[in-house]
């Protein structure tokens, strides 16, 4: 018997709304943390099935999964936050982080901040 494919989300609220709490409540709170720091003309999608912000370029990826959550802001700027990334579990372009606990709002804008330097200094094509 064939398995199922898993469904796929085409919008952020889609996505939200099929995780679990605490982790959906968590996600929330990181995604208007975000919002709150991006230029107004960003956007949001979905990219590698996980919401993502858009400005000039993708900007950070964030998601749930079983036993914890994730920020995908690229390795460049984990590498320069790597002191206030201690205490996390962080790989090359992750931070993970508990499903009932999101990262301070004040980190995350810093994240953001770097990323958007980042994707302004790229040239446009």
């Amino acid at each position: 018997m064939k398995k199922a494919k898993p469904r796929v989300p085409k919008t952020v609220d889609e996505y939200l709304a099929g995780v679990p709490e605490p982790a959906r409540s968590t996600l929330k709170k990181i995604r208007a943390t975000i919002r709150s720091a991006v230029p107004a003309e960003a956007t949001e999608a979905i990219s590698y099935r996980i919401p993502a912000f858009v400005y000039k370029g993708l900007l950070m990826w964030y998601a749930a999964f079983a036993d914890h959550c994730s920020l995908f802001p690229g390795s460049s700027v984990i590498v320069a936050f790597k002191n206030e990334l201690k205490g996390y579990s962080v790989s090359k372009g992750t931070i993970r982080f508990p499903v009932d606990k999101p990262l301070p709002a004040a980190l995350v804008k810093k994240l953001v901040k770097a990323r958007l330097a980042e994707n302004e200094g790229q040239k446009r094509r």
